[in-house]
């Protein structure tokens, strides 16, 4: 039998590489073969590309294609999975029969026909995407973050500017009839400057995105963005030793959001609760949390990074509260965590690409808004430490024990921020911290679309937020005792 998959279809937006129902079906009855329960398709397409300016230059422009299939089978508690690069009738095949003797047993499928499900959300616009847009209007932009860098202030003495774009086509069919399909663009701006001044170098970076298109940039200009990096460097400049010792600590709101994604969001996958590894297992209804927390995962925010239409198990995700006024009531599912659980799915199952396994995974990880003022929650810091700005870090997600550098910190000194601060970092374990949440501002803000988040090998795009949050005490690592 032939099949022929070469037509212009939706999926590839008029491109070559289109999937019939037909084919879908036969290759599922393939995987299905062995006596597996359930079986899904995953085809992507994605074009990619990057543009890094340095000072005048065009450092590197680069433009890729990938695709693939991934084709999954469930038994039991046994996974089989199979790939393959192109779409080729034979090699799909050899992957539908590499899965499904992987997850050999059970009875066999009964017939089937495919729907599709829910309507589509459309949380983001495909009207011009950015890899639609030339390269002169990409090329403008980067210039115009790096001139205005060094317009801001004649002590920086380089900027390299980077925009990294995609578009990420995804067809799903499942054995119990679902047909969902989906297009993602993604961009990302980055900006990292150097300061120069009295023998001193300073480092700093801004950036932002989201799935937008280049519109985006007249609502916050590449100067904004320039200006915001400078400012960075050239106060850390004059930056002092940082105290060490447990202290109060007040996060910045947006960007801190990274602290709650790391150091508690992963402990709230649905996968490592399935098998005992996380520091919230066997604790739903449980309190947590201060009363005052509430953690969200929502995908929901429109053209937000890690907003989704469709998970790549072909769920829709929605807003699904985890930690409700301190309370525990929900985990992040996948397909296999939520049949484990005996739940419903919530949209949670990604995948980087379709060489992947879907895992549970977070989309925008929030910690909700509270009563305080944020000068408020200054005031009442007798001496502690401000941190706007987060860099690296190392979390262990099993118990949610963190180390996190600050790039931007300042020094709480009754009631008022005074100097900045350099060589901080935040020692201490995720679920204290929110058991230390003594005040929670009202001035809630989502983080610019810059981070990636990894898990298993696996990276995919995702946001975070958070309000100014007060922590009564976390250890400060730094030079100065005292």
């Amino acid at each position: 039998m032939t099949h022929s998959i070469l037509y212009k279809a939706p999926f590839s937006q008029g491109g070559d590489y289109a999937i019939d129902e037909v084919l879908a079906q036969r290759l599922i009855q393939i995987a299905l073969s062995k006596g597996g329960d359930y079986a899904d398709l995953f085809f992507e397409y994605r074009v990619a590309g990057s543009f890094v300016f340095d000072e005048c230059f065009l450092k590197n422009l680069s433009r890729g294609v990938s695709m693939g299939l991934g084709v999954r089978v469930l038994q039991g508690d046994a996974t089989g999975y199979a790939y393959v690069e192109r779409f080729d009738w034979k090699a799909m095949v050899g992957a539908a029969q590499t899965a499904a003797q992987i997850a050999s047993g059970g009875g066999r499928q009964a017939a089937f026909h495919f729907h599709r499900g829910d309507e589509m959300p459309t949380r983001y616009s495909l009207s011009q995407v950015t890899l639609d847009s030339s390269t002169a209007e990409k090329r403008k932009l980067l210039e115009q973050a790096a001139a205005g860098a060094h317009a801001f202030d004649r002590r920086v003495i380089k900027a390299e500017v980077s925009l990294a774009e995609e578009l990420r086509e995804i067809l799903v069919f499942t054995s119990d009839g679902k047909k969902v399909e989906d297009t993602q663009p993604l961009v990302r701006f980055g900006l990292r400057v150097v300061a120069e001044d009295r023998g001193k170098r300073q480092e700093a970076s801004s950036g932002g995105g989201g799935r937008i298109n280049l519109d985006y940039f007249s609502v916050k200009t590449p100067q904004a963005y320039a200006e915001e990096a400078v400012k960075q460097a050239i106060v850390m400049l004059d930056a002092r030793e940082a105290p060490a010792g447990q202290m109060e600590v007040v996060l910045a709101p947006g960007d801190s959001g990274i602290l709650l994604h790391e150091a508690i969001g992963h402990g709230l996958e649905a996968d490592f609760n399935r098998k005992g590894t996380s520091n919230y297992s066997g604790q739903m209804g449980q309190q947590v949390a201060s009363p005052l927390c509430t953690v969200v995962d929502d995908a929901t925010f429109a053209q937000t990074r890690g907003s989704l239409n469709v998970d790549d198990e072909g769920n829709t995700p929605h807003r699904t509260v985890l930690i409700r006024d301190g309370q525990l009531v929900n985990y992040l599912h996948d397909r296999i965590s939520a049949a484990y659980f005996n739940v419903q799915a919530s949209g949670h199952g990604r995948r980087e690409s379709f060489a992947s396994v879907p895992l549970p995974r977070m989309t925008n990880t929030i910690l909700e808004p509270g009563p305080h003022d944020p000068e408020e929650i200054i005031r009442s810091v007798k001496r502690g430490v401000y941190a706007k700005k987060f860099g690296g870090g190392q979390v262990d997600i099993t118990n949610g024990d963190f180390v996190f550098s600050l790039t931007e910190s300042y020094l709480v000194e009754d009631g008022k921020i005074t100097v900045p601060l350099k060589g901080v970092n935040l020692i201490g374990n995720g679920p204290e911290v929110l058991r230390k949440v003594t005040m929670l501002g009202h001035d809630f803000k989502l983080s610019d679309g810059i981070w990636t988040c990894g898990k298993d090998g696996q990276s995919v795009p995702v946001g975070l937020g958070c309000p100014t949050v007060k922590i009564s005490s976390i250890t400060v690592g730094g030079t100065q005792i005292g």
